[in-house]
């Protein structure tokens, strides 16, 4: 055999052996091909298996914390069942709050109601509800956007005392609306506004003005103001400002003495006694100030129950949070909303209570656009005191 026939042959094995290798890889890389898709259905299989698994804890969450009763629903969300069924159909109707791809608007309010009512940090609302830090904000975002556009309905009507009234706190103030006063709430701001809001006992806070009717429904809110403004400042702005507090002329509010006696706001005499600890257990009024002033407190004292029972309702206003200002200020409007509609819709108001054991527009008509003293207003408080007055000396006698 010559040595162009070996070199032939080897040529052939070598061949073979390169054929051989070709194929074994070409089965080596199939199997791996499929072991790999194996192993990405395996994977898509775990991670499905894992969301149906989250959204149905979602889910059971949900239904705990909405249909576990009225009790647990109270507890958590400050509502009973019907009131937050109603609450979610005003949002969704009114409100224009939407289901999102992955959360219902039940879901959403029920986070956002969570939120305002514990003091809890974000990881915790996170952890309660299986959801992200981003999806929290968003959805919290939306629910108190969707809440101010419920103003025009949640916000009450006021509406005046009338003559024929029977109620011992309020029959003496024929043509009441109500009344009014300033609370601060503590909130977060810049370094550089800190000075500004800055409160007499150094706190750092906003002044809120609030006017309730005499079933503790807010008439009007007004929060943003420095912690350092005068509550007569802020009374002047909210009787002047464009979506202003409107007092129709014969009518007025109730005010403390940190409020200057004049048309539309009836203060207490000063130098007299006034608040209700004076009146416990000393003696019984000897003039018409006096008896006057006793009455006041009385009638007044409904805003200081208003604005206790809006802070014990809602936690997120008892301790400044961390929201920009703005956002703050709306969250202060949001929670007195909801307060009203919690005062239409349940009958029977179990915070009251636990309050009370702890302490105690008409286009026609002209209405008030200034806030300065003037003698006959004085006069009016002086005639409505003496009327008072003998009014209950006469009641006495017989």
């Amino acid at each position: 055999m010559d040595s162009n026939t070996r070199n032939g042959q080897a040529l052939l094995v070598i061949q073979q052996m390169l054929m051989n290798i070709a194929y074994m890889c070409a089965m080596f890389i199939s199997l791996l091909q499929l072991l790999n898709k194996s192993n990405n259905n395996n994977r898509h299989n775990l991670v499905r298996a894992n969301s149906v698994n989250r959204v149905q804890a979602q889910l059971d969450n949900l239904d705990r914390l909405i249909n576990g009763g009225d009790i647990t629903c109270i507890e958590q969300l400050r509502m009973n069942r019907h009131t937050f069924g109603i609450l979610c159909g005003l949002l969704r109707t009114v409100g224009r709050l939407v289901d999102s791809r992955y959360v219902t608007v039940e879901e959403q309010v029920a986070m956002f109601l969570h939120v305002l009512a514990h003091p809890v940090k974000n990881r915790v609302i996170k952890l309660r509800f299986l959801r992200s830090g981003e999806t929290m904000s968003g959805h919290f975002t939306a629910v108190l956007k969707a809440v101010i556009r419920l103003q025009e309905i949640l916000l009450r009507v006021p509406e005046p005392i009338l003559e024929d009234c029977t109620d011992e706190r309020w029959k003496w103030f024929k043509n009441c609306l109500g009344a009014l006063d300033g609370t601060y709430i503590g909130v977060n701001v810049p370094d550089i506004d800190k000075p500004r809001y800055r409160t007499r006992k150094g706190e750092i806070a906003t002044n809120v003005l609030g006017v309730c009717s005499m079933d503790m429904k807010f008439i009007y809110v007004l929060p943003g103001w420095e912690g350092s403004a005068a509550d007569s400042r802020v009374l002047r702005d909210a009787v002047t400002r464009r979506n202003c507090l409107r007092v129709p002329t014969g009518y007025y509010y109730l005010v403390d003495a940190g409020y200057t006696n004049e048309q539309g706001f009836l203060a207490p005499y000063r130098c007299q006694r006034y608040h209700l600890s004076l009146w416990k257990d000393g003696p019984a009024p000897v003039t018409p100030e006096e008896f006057f002033n006793m009455k006041h407190s009385i009638a007044r004292n409904v805003i200081e129950r208003c604005f206790g029972l809006l802070k014990l309702r809602w936690a997120i206003l008892r301790s400044p949070s961390y929201f920009p200002i703005k956002t703050q200020t709306r969250i202060i409007i949001a929670c007195c909303l909801l307060h009203n509609l919690i005062r239409r819709e349940m009958p029977v108001d179990p915070l009251e209570d636990e309050y009370d054991n702890t302490q105690q527009t008409d286009r026609g008509m002209d209405f008030i656009d200034t806030v300065e003293a003037s003698n006959e207003w004085s006069n009016w408080r002086q005639n409505l005191a003496v009327e008072m007055f003998n009014d209950w000396m006469a009641s006495r006698q017989h």
